[in-house]
């Protein structure tokens, strides 16, 4: 028979869903900044505006607190998933498909800050030697020197940067209904992207498109992770 889960299991899964948590709404917060600065106001009265959660979880509540805690529970406190959205306007985006790129660009674009500012963090930790380089697992990317609050910084600076990471490279895939579908229109001319909105906008197609991000992630994201943690680590010495 398997133990239950732990106490620790417990403590870090409370680390695991605030980080994803506040990342989630902070994604969804850019996007609804930027639309709002593009002229679309949706958002911003829906409460999505904001970087309080609560507006994103009552919109969102599978994939902000079912999904998440379901995800940690079945991986055994390995990791934890999830998703939230933002309400737009279809008709802006038909006349402003170039503004609509860019709302759909503002969200991976804030999980890419919140990765960079945690790997600072990290790396500033690293080379003031308050952590050491303990990569033992997916998001256990440093330890301590000492235990309490530094451990504890430890434990979230590697969650949000690997999770963030993760959120940055998901998002960017140009299939619906992921952000990068919707970032295409910066490339595109604009009846094709507005001909890619209308089809993009099948529930058919998100399903498949879904389904072969799910399939292609891994492969995408190991060697960036790799790269990432290499520069984490450049020139720190392992313990």
């Amino acid at each position: 028979m398997e133990e239950p889960l732990g106490i620790d299991v417990l403590v870090l899964g409370a680390a695991w869903y605030v980080v994803l948590l506040f990342s989630l709404t902070v994604h969804e917060a850019a996007h609804a900044f930027a639309a709002l600065r593009g002229g679309d106001r949706t958002a911003y009265l829906g409460g999505q505006a904001s970087l309080d959660p609560i507006p994103h979880i009552r919109r969102e509540p599978l994939g902000t607190v079912v999904f998440p805690l379901l995800a940690y529970a079945l991986s055994g406190g390995a990791w934890m998933f999830g998703w939230a959205s933002t309400p737009f306007d279809p008709v802006w985006a038909s006349h402003h498909p170039r503004r609509a790129a860019w709302m759909s660009l503002a969200g991976p674009a804030a999980n890419l800050l919140l990765a960079v500012a945690a790997g600072a963090a990290l790396r500033a930790g690293l080379q003031a030697g308050v952590f050491l380089p303990e990569p033992v697992g997916f998001a256990h990317l440093v330890g301590a020197v000492d235990g309490g609050v530094a451990a504890a910084a430890a434990t979230l600076l590697s969650i949000a940067f690997t999770l963030n990471l993760v959120l940055f490279v998901f998002n960017l895939f140009p299939l619906p209904p992921l952000d990068g579908a919707g970032a295409l229109g910066l490339v595109l001319p604009e009846d094709a992207t507005r001909r890619l909105q209308e089809w993009f906008a099948s529930p058919g197609i998100a399903l498949a498109g879904l389904l072969v991000v799910w399939l292609l992630f891994p492969r995408v994201f190991a060697p960036v992770h790799l790269a990432a943690l290499q520069f984490l680590y450049a020139g720190v010495t392992p313990s």
